[in-house]
């Protein structure tokens, strides 16, 4: 009956577990020549376990794989716990070559073949395990005597035999009464591990699941499957190569090192074999049987007779051979024996058979007497002899042989050699070879040729296995003997008492034992008594070996560990009868099962005969060749010359850098990121300027060149594009293309920008005599036209020069102008070329000389100078200023007007005395001599004769209102006529000339008297001085001024720098009185040039510093308090990761490879997890809006989540830092670490064997490195782009580059997954946080999903932009709040915060947003209500695009409520959230609602009031609406230029005077005073103070640039200092 494969066919219990007794599956009996269906097994027993659980079932554990080593004998660790013990031990290395060196190739005593020996590796194979290192590596290298013959050739000393400790039970090793246990791998059963693996899983991959066999290489079925599916087998680089390879070359069977060398893989394929032959076998009798099965069930069934004939041949056949003394029989299963593996077996007693392996394997077959090569097979013994393979030298392995040292892990390699035959001509050979004489003696081919790592590839097999007993525990020689009842020893000799007499060798080798370990270096160890129970096991059980087999001490350590082995196996095949594996038929042909057997049955040469092979093959039986198939043993073989001239010598041992391949990598790395940063912050630098040059370009106004056509017909420009063919150097490296027009109606020659057509530079030719043209001898494109008093007009031509010069002079010789012609070489003419640049230094220096003069100002003369120092010496600098005149352009620019202007053009009128179109030093001298020193009569006769228009000595009322229109004019102050008459005709009327038309000298003086005593010109450090009645001179005046300045302080205005470098040397300040009992507090402060806005110098240094912290911690006490604890709790995190791979895993290995690189980054990883957590939270802006408005801001600082944000952020950098760093270094030392030990550290990631991971593969392979490094450049991305210049230029990278936040948490997420050093914790950090994150988002989407409607938008000046939209229905705010908006024709997406000006109660939402950006800019043009995008092309009607809106956030400013009194400070656009409360204000107290605050001082700080029209139009709303005075407003008017600025003297008279008549300013029609300059905050919190000692607080809330918010928060640590209220601060910055 045709077999029935299906498992369906199985009974179910069957399916579900194979571990169960499973019913009869016979259908039907037959009979059948040997076996019936009564004596041969026609069912499935109880399955076999692979990972030998359960074998016992009072005790499922004993024997599983990976269970500790039975500790039979007491553990010797030097701390009692784990610490291998070595003292008063010599070093193994001495021990071996004192013990195992001598004569090698003698053979066996007892005529064991090689077969023995090597069967006897695969059986400790396959019972043991523990050759895998430690997890995490624990090196207890071996030292290398100095001048070692293998490792030290040459003497350097200092070297170490690399040594892992065994892998041991982590439970263990923590106390003397739980010592350290080390591991086996596998069970310790003959349970078929060496051939089918110690886990189901790993049985499966060996099989083909067809008809029960496992899987073959090809058809002939000689040898198992390649691992091409990849099985982690062992895979050390062969020493021979020094070469890593795949391990898909490996043959696949159950033992990992299974492959290790020839011979063993050898035994791994007949047992392959084997279980083919028995699957094939039982199916044939199934078939007979007419028996259902299965391939699981025919698979399990060959299993069990394979593993059952291997039991047998282990025990029954190979052990006695081994031990050379008979086994005790068995008698009966035992499930009280424990079956574990000894640590004297492992270590020491199992290695005896290392005495008996032999250099060379040799390969033999049979061949035909006759020579005549008939292939046909007879069974004709007589016709047959036996023949080693001759040996051909070749490389490391010779042809017919195997050399030991030579074959470690290429066996694949050398059996496919070897042909088909192969294995069968290897297995036949050892069986005919004699072995290796058991003795004390080791072949070199294990005593310092075994193989090892890539770093050191050969290894002393004997001095390890020395130092693996002290690894593990093992106690001294005579305590083992005791252990194992055996007599301890007295002397040396009696170690072995018959072979010491008798042998020489042995005699020596001991000997030389006793001398090692009486002669220790240790004090009080060196005694005999001591030696004889300190020696190591392995030595002293060697030298016991008798020519019968193991000594005393390893015989019964052998006999006592298989028989437990036997005895405590249920499934053992002699209990038969219990376990119910065989039939007693079965069990007969079992036992019955030799070595010999399994040979003849899978042999598949045709050449071979059973009879070839003696009856036991683990014996020679010294047959000749006469009587036989059988071969003289090979060790004759080894006298002759010519047979050992091609056996090749070990390979010698070679060491190997693993950082090798890696240092280009990892410094291209890490130079990479530091490029990637720098070439991130060079395209900020660069898209910065660009965009700084596009503005500047685009605020240009394209206008037509005048004079353009002249140039036209000279050529400069092509007549067919038009391209413009001259360029102007303006500085010394820096040039443009231009357009030059002559003038000749008004003398002047004009410059025009050719690209824009804007005006560079007008040159007056009036008062020149003479012009000279400078031509360049090397370049003829090169003209420099030079003219006196002025810097020199350079213009290089790509047409021909000639034509323009032709046309130039003649433009000269019409206006009578003369001309000089040079010509010089272009180096000569570039060293003496003035240029724009120049002239700037020449005329700074010229007013730094002048003031210094004019004031005798300390250091004066040294920064005069300064600038022009490397020009030439002190004298010519002095001459070079002192010949300096200045143009009435240059007269202008000091002082920050045109030079069109009537008023410059009266002073220049007045100044120039002598009539020659230029101001000299000495004119200009006595001029500021007399109008700041001068006395009074000279002041205003000066002043005078400036609005003395005509010059007439008379100033009618016109010419006077004609001026200060014109000055105001000038400012860009809108002031009406009619005002301005009515302010001067009440001066008039106040100093007693009512009606008087035209006034004097004298009249002036009664007008201005008493208003110009208060507005005396300062300069800083020279008070006020009362006017005097006695007429002075220049001279004179200019020598007072002088001799009282360095005694005088300044008070009063200052206003702000001007543009041009000569206007800081002219500084000046006035001083402002208000009639207001408040206002006569209001100061601005005076500026030395060289400080900035707002910095106050007047702080005393001798304040109370302990009440300064004392306010600093009333105002911030919860900002510290948070901040100190957020940086606590960040340190906490970061000490307890530091501590704990410091101190609690400091044997973690990692910490040992990398050192405290790895405490640093798994500390660092840490904070950066918190720290990178906490940001979402503060940007959960909808979440921190509502909680603030709880108790709860009570103790928490909601207000500071900006300022937290930017510290979490720079926190988190500090972090992210350290841990690149420390990356960096730990990647270096993980990149010099063996393969081995990092596959143990890093046991998530896996690598081929035959692959070395370099620095590479861990930063580009592995999802921790890789995540790792696009995590550094998105870091590096979002700072660099968030640095205030790019937030301020680039706000489009900003946003986008910031939004990298989502992969970056992502990143972060799968950073820590990849479990490289430790399972991933980020995800308890980061919970909480994403959560109140995503709930705030949704809030915001929530919002965003309406359009909302916008009403109106207006263009106002000063680039501001107005819009009017709907105000949502649930959108509730309080004034002060801000929100987001996203304009859907840019960006559905984009989003930008912006202050609202609208207050809570009014219908509409209000935004004023300035164009400072790309994104404003574009908002400007798309409201642009004249674009014609927005109107409907039928109706006219005009449509503005729709936005999205978020928010209202809050922040610190709608707390001005609480606060009895407020000061409100905006600087700029910063005075948007004012607008809204100042609204709020005043509805609140108009409604009659309820607030604590009871005063409010709104301070705006502008440029001029024109600026922000929109703000005045408001603040008269509020001035109408205001009836009980809640607000006082102070308006200060930065533009004025208070170099020399006579024009603001002035304009503040009349202002002062409007201000009397009418009470409102006469610049902005308000009752708020206004003032020429910047406030000094100082003195105005210091008025505060005293108006309102009653409060304890007084809020103040600041917003705008930088500097202004700077000078606030110094002005409130200034008055914090002092008793009062206190200074609470909040500022926001644009």
């Amino acid at each position: 009956m045709a077999p029935d494969r299906s498992p369906l066919l199985l009974p179910a219990t069957l399916l579900v577990s194979l571990l169960l007794l499973q019913s009869p599956m016979a259908h039907g009996q037959s009979s059948d020549a040997y076996y019936t269906a009564q004596n041969f097994t026609t069912f499935l027993p109880e399955v076999v376990g692979y990972d030998g659980w359960y074998n016992n079932p009072s005790h499922p554990e004993w024997g599983g794989a990976d269970m500790p080593l039975s500790r039979r004998l007491p553990p010797l660790y030097s701390d009692g716990t784990y610490q291998p013990f070595s003292h008063g031990r010599p070093n193994p290395h001495d021990v071996a070559t004192a013990t195992m060196l001598g004569e090698k190739n003698l053979k066996s005593y007892r005529n064991r073949t090689a077969l023995l020996t090597f069967f006897g590796q695969q059986v400790v194979e396959e019972i043991l395990d523990a050759q895998r290192a430690g997890c995490p590596p624990e090196y207890f290298n071996i030292p290398i005597p100095t001048g070692h013959k293998l490792y030290d050739e040459n003497g350097e000393g200092g070297k170490e035999l690399p040594f892992l400790r065994s892998r041991y039970d982590k439970s263990t090793g923590q106390s003397p009464n739980n010592p350290r246990q080390q591991l086996n791998e596998i069970t310790p059963y003959l349970d078929g591990g060496l051939f089918y693996g110690v886990t189901k899983a790993w049985a499966d991959a060996l099989r083909s699941f067809v008809n029960g066999t496992l899987a073959c290489n090809d058809s002939s079925c000689r040898f198992p499957e390649r691992n091409t599916i990849g099985l982690p087998l062992a895979n050390p680089p062969p020493p021979a190569d020094h070469v890593l390879k795949s391990a898909q070359r490996f043959f696949k069977i159950g033992n990992p090192r299974g492959n290790e060398n020839p011979m063993l893989l050898a035994m791994g394929v007949i047992w392959f074999r084997n279980h083919n032959w028995h699957a094939n076998r039982i199916r044939g009798i199934w078939d007979r049987l007419n028996v259902h099965y299965n391939d699981e069930i025919l698979f399990n069934r060959a299993r069990q007779w394979n593993i059952a004939e291997h039991q047998q041949i282990v025990l029954n056949v190979w052990l006695p051979s081994f031990l050379g003394q008979d086994v005790p029989a068995y008698t009966a299963y035992s499930p009280s024996t424990f079956p574990g593996i000894t640590h004297g077996f492992q270590t020491s007693a199992m290695r005896f058979g290392h005495t008996m392996i032999p250099p060379i394997a040799y390969r033999a077959f049979a061949k035909l007497r006759n020579g005549n090569g008939d292939p046909t097979p007879t069974t004709n013994e007589s016709d047959w002899e036996c023949e080693f393979r001759p040996l051909t030298a070749r490389g490391p392995n010779p042809i017919g042989a195997v050399r030991t040292c030579n074959s470690y892990w290429n066996s694949p390699d050398i059996i496919a050699e070897f042909g088909a035959d192969g294995v069968d001509e290897l297995l036949f050979g050892l069986s005919k070879q004699v072995t290796e004489r058991e003795d004390n003696i080791i072949t070199e081919d294990l005593r310092g040729f075994v193989f090892g790592s890539l770093d050191f590839s050969r290894r002393d097999l004997m001095a390890i296995n020395i130092q693996r007993g002290r690894d593990h525990g093992i106690p001294d020689y005579n305590t083992v003997r005791e252990a194992y009842n055996l007599p301890r020893i007295t002397t040396f000799r009696e170690i072995n008492a018959e072979e010491y007499d008798r042998n020489s060798t042995v005699k020596a080798a001991i000997d030389n034992l006793m001398m090692l370990y009486t002669n220790s270096t240790v004090p009080d160890v060196n005694s005999t008594e001591y030696a004889m129970d300190n020696i190591d096991l392995w030595p002293g059980g060697l030298l016991e070996t008798t020519q019968v087999g193991p000594g005393e001490v390893f015989s019964a350590i052998i006999l006592d560990q298989y028989l437990r082995i036997r005895d405590s196996d249920r499934f053992w095949f002699e209990n038969y009868k219990q376990n119910q594996l065989f039939t007693e038929a079965e069990y007969n042909e079992i036992r019955n099962v030799t070595f010999r057997d399994i040979m003849v049955r899978n042999i598949k040469s045709t050449w071979f005969q059973p009879y070839m092979l003696q009856d036991d093959v683990f014996k020679w039986d010294g047959r000749d060749d006469t009587t036989g198939a059988q071969c003289n043993s090979p060790n004759e073989l080894l006298r002759d010359p010519e047979f050992t001239a091609a056996i090749p010598e070990c390979t010698q041992m070679k060491t190997f850098d693993y950082f090798d391949g890696s240092a280009g990598p990892y410094i291209g790395t890490i130079i990479s990121l530091g490029l990637y940063l720098l070439l991130n912050i060079f395209l900020m630098v660069v898209a910065i300027k660009y965009y700084e040059r596009k503005a500047r370009a685009g605020g240009k106004q394209q206008t037509y060149a005048p004079g353009r056509d002249i140039w036209l017909k000279a050529g400069v420009f092509s007549s067919d594009t038009g391209t413009p063919m001259i360029s102007e150097l303006v500085e010394k490296k820096n040039n443009h293309a231009v357009v030059v027009a002559p003038l000749q109606a008004t003398k002047q020659l004009r410059v025009f920008d050719a690209v824009s057509g804007s005006e560079d530079r007008t040159i007056d030719l009036v008062g020149i005599e003479t012009v000279e043209i400078r031509r360049c001898s090397d370049n003829p494109g090169l003209v420099c036209i030079r003219f006196p008093h002025r810097y020199d007009l350079v213009l290089h031509f790509s047409t021909p020069v000639d034509d323009f010069l032709s046309v130039f002079v003649n433009f000269l010789q019409q206006i009578r102008i003369g001309t000089t012609r040079t010509t010089m070489s272009a180096a000569a003419l570039a060293r003496d070329v003035v240029t724009k640049e120049d002239r700037n230094d020449i005329v700074e220096a010229f007013f730094r000389a002048l003031f210094s003069d004019a004031f005798a100002q300390e250091g004066g003369e040294k920064k005069g100078f300064r600038l022009f120092a490397k020009r030439s010496n002190r004298d010519r600098q002095r001459r070079e200023v002192l010949e300096t005149e200045l143009t009435r352009r240059e007269f202008a620019e000091s002082m920050g007007m045109k030079d069109s202007s009537l008023f410059v053009e009266q002073v220049f009128r007045i100044v120039d005395k002598d009539n020659s179109g230029t101001i000299n030093f000495q004119e200009f001298l006595q001029f500021v001599a007399m109008f700041t020193t001068g006395d009074f009569d000279s002041k205003m006769e000066l002043m005078f004769s400036i609005y003395d228009l005509d010059g007439n000595g008379e100033l009618t009322r016109t010419e006077f209102v004609k001026m200060l229109k014109h000055l105001a004019d000038e400012a860009g102050e809108n002031i009406g006529l009619e005002s301005l008459e009515k302010s001067i005709k009440s001066m008039i009327e106040s100093a007693g000339l009512a009606g008087k038309e035209v006034l004097t000298v004298e009249d002036f003086k009664k007008i201005f008297g008493s208003t110009l005593e208060q507005a005396q010109v300062q300069i800083k450090g020279q008070p006020s001085r009362k006017a005097s009645t006695t007429p002075v001179t220049s001279a004179a005046a200019a020598n007072d001024f002088a001799t009282s300045f360095r005694e005088r302080l300044a008070t009063g205005l200052s206003g702000e720098k001007s543009k041009s470098k000569s206007a800081k040397s002219a500084q000046q300040a006035y001083a402002s009185h208000d009639d207001d009992k408040f206002a006569s507090s209001i100061h601005v402060e005076p500026l030395p040039v060289k400080e900035e806005i707002g910095e106050d110098s007047n702080v005393s240094k001798k304040s109370d510093n302990l009440l300064y912290i004392q306010r600093v911690w009333e105002n911030y006490r919860l900002q510290i308090f948070w901040f100190s604890l957020y940086q606590f709790v960040t340190l906490c995190i970061f000490a307890e990761r530091a501590y704990y791979y410091s101190v609690e895993r400091e044997h973690a290995g990692l910490r040992r490879i990398a050192g405290y690189g790895v405490t640093v980054t798994r500390g660092a990883a840490s904070a950066m997890m918190w720290t990178y957590s906490s940001l979402l939270i503060t940007m959960s802006r909808n979440v921190i809006t509502k909680l603030r408005e709880t108790p709860l801001n009570r103790v928490v600082p909601f207000d500071a989540a900006h300022a937290a944000h930017k510290a979490f952020a720079f926190t988190a950098l500090f972090f992210t830092v350290m841990h690149i760093v420390g990356h960096c270094i730990n990647f270096y030392h993980i990149s010099t670490q063996t393969a081995n030990d990092l596959t143990c550290l890093f046991r998530e990631y896996y690598h081929l064997s035959s692959e070395l991971p370099k620095f590479q593969f861990w930063m580009f392979s592995t999802l921790t490195g890789v995540t790792g490094f696009v995590l550094t450049l998105i870091v590096i991305t979002m700072y660099v782009y968030a640095l205030p210049m790019a937030r301020r230029y680039l706000f489009n990278t900003f946003w986008l580059t910031h939004h990298l936040y989502i992969p970056l948490y992502g990143l972060l997420i799968l950073h820590g997954s990849g479990r490289l050093v430790q399972p991933p914790i980020f995800q308890w950090y980061f919970i909480f946080p994403v959560a109140l994150f995503a709930f705030d988002k949704l809030i915001s989407l929530n919002r965003k999903r309406s359009e909302i409607v916008v009403y109106k938008a207006e263009k106002l000046p000063s680039g501001v932009t107005h819009l009017q939209f709907k105000k949502p229905t649930h959108f509730n705010y309080l004034s002060g709040q801000w929100c987001r908006i996203a304009c859907l024709a840019l960006s559905r997406q984009e989003y930008h915060p912006f202050t609202l000006t609208s207050a809570p109660h009014e219908t509409t939402l209000d935004l004023y947003i300035r164009a400072v950006g790309p994104w404003t800019q574009n908002i400007r043009s798309v409201y642009d209500p004249d674009n014609a995008k927005n109107k409907d092309p039928i109706t006219g009607a005009v449509t503005f695009p729709r936005l999205f809106l978020d928010g209202p956030f809050g922040e610190g400013h709608q707390d001005w409520y609480k606060f009895e009194v407020a000061v409100l400070v905006g600087g700029g656009i910063g005075v948007t959230p004012f607008a809204s409360i100042l609204k709020d204000l005043v509805f609140k107290r108009s409604a009659n609602s309820r607030i604590s605050c009871k005063k409010v001082y709104f301070l705006w700080v502008t440029r001029t009031q024109k600026q922000f029209e929109w703000l005045t139009d408001i603040i008269r709303q509020v001035e109408e609406q205001d009836k009980d005075h809640l607000t006082d407003t102070h308006i200060f008017i930065t533009q004025f230029y208070q170099k020399f600025d006579l024009r603001t003297i002035m304009l503040y008279i009349c202002e002062r005077h409007f201000q009397k008549i009418s009470n409102r300013s006469l610049f902005t029609g308000l009752r708020s005073v206004t003032h020429f300059g910047r406030p000094q905050f100082n003195s105005f919190f210091e008025g505060l103070q005293q108006l309102h000692a009653d409060v304890a607080q007084i809020g103040t809330f600041s917003c705008g640039p930088p500097p202004m918010t700077r000078s606030v928060e110094a002005g409130c640590n200034h008055c914090n200092q002092i008793e009062g209220p206190v200074f609470y601060h909040h500022y926001e910055n644009f």
